[in-house]
């Protein structure tokens, strides 16, 4: 099965070398969004498999924006991704909702897939996955 992505981030040229390095890597990119507002209305309509957001998404809340797309009604799995390492945010990832954290020169399909069964095994719960 091919994993569905969308790719949420501020910068342009990381939308475009994510988008090359996962699509050769296996993972189909449905849509690229700079902003919440453009992420959550694509969400929606592709109903992708996987989201990938930006922590530091320009002047908007990449944290925030997690929260949303893992309480709307989406099957979507998040991954928060960012320059900076994971202890800058070892506190906000969980309660973001987010089935992880990926630094960005640390993505890729596998890294990603890997994320995403761990979250569906924890939310299949204990003894189910």
């Amino acid at each position: 099965m091919t994993v569905s992505c969308l790719i949420v981030d501020d910068s342009e040229d990381f939308l475009a070398s994510a988008t090359r390095l996962l699509s050769l890597q296996g993972i189909r990119i449905v849509g690229q969004a700079s902003s919440g507002i453009d992420a959550l209305k694509l969400a929606e309509a592709l109903r992708p498999d996987l989201v990938l957001v930006d922590v530091g998404l320009g002047q908007e809340d990449g944290i925030e924006l997690t929260r949303q797309l893992t309480s709307c009604d989406s099957p979507a799995i998040v991954i928060l991704i960012s320059i900076r390492d994971r202890d800058e945010f070892s506190e906000l990832v969980p309660a973001s909702g987010a089935a992880g954290f990926l630094r960005k020169d640390a993505l890729d399909a596998e890294a990603v897939t890997g994320l995403m069964i761990e979250q569906r095994r924890r939310a299949a719960g204990p003894g189910l996955g």
